[in-house]
């Protein structure tokens, strides 16, 4: 059974009469009436994706119709049911999945703050010295070897002939 909080969010009104068929009697057509949302809870809008409607859904052409009636209940209880069975699943998922975000992220930043960043800082600090050692290194004792190296090469030839 629907609750009366999720009927008094329709406002009836008069269905359209070039919609109805001819000799049937009026009916009451529904409309949501969305309130503007004080807390937006994704003000970055990282989930436009997920915004979702029943005429994102379900929808007739205009050669099929069902009873008017019976596509305002249906519309109902697609919005109620959405709206419920999301509100249980986060129930049930909402408080783990915040405590181990919360303990990752807590974690993370512990380790950012306490390991990571201290040791770039050393680095950073220690490096123009072992840059100059390390060049140093690669003037006196590699440089002149690979030098050696290349000049005794630099006199083989190879031809490549096809048989």
């Amino acid at each position: 059974m629907i609750s009366d909080e999720y009927l008094t969010e329709y406002k009836l009104e008069p269905e359209d009469p070039r919609l109805r068929e001819p000799g049937s009697a009026p009916l009451l057509q529904t409309t949501i009436d969305i309130p503007p949302k004080a807390d937006p809870r994704d003000p970055h809008g990282i989930n436009q994706h997920l915004k979702l409607e029943f005429s994102d859904i379900l929808a007739e052409p205009s050669s099929f119709r069902s009873f008017d009636r019976i596509w305002t209940w249906s519309d109902i209880v697609f919005e109620s049911s959405r709206l419920w069975c999301y509100r249980v699943i986060s129930l049930l998922c909402a408080v783990p999945v915040s405590l181990f975000s919360g303990f990752l992220f807590a974690c993370l930043g512990c380790l950012h703050i306490w390991c990571v960043m201290p040791c770039i800082q050393l680095c950073t600090m220690a490096m123009p010295p072992v840059r100059t050692l390390w060049s140093s290194i690669l003037d006196v004792a590699i440089a002149p070897l690979f030098a050696s190296l290349g000049r005794c090469c630099s006199a083989i030839y190879l031809t490549v002939t096809q048989k």
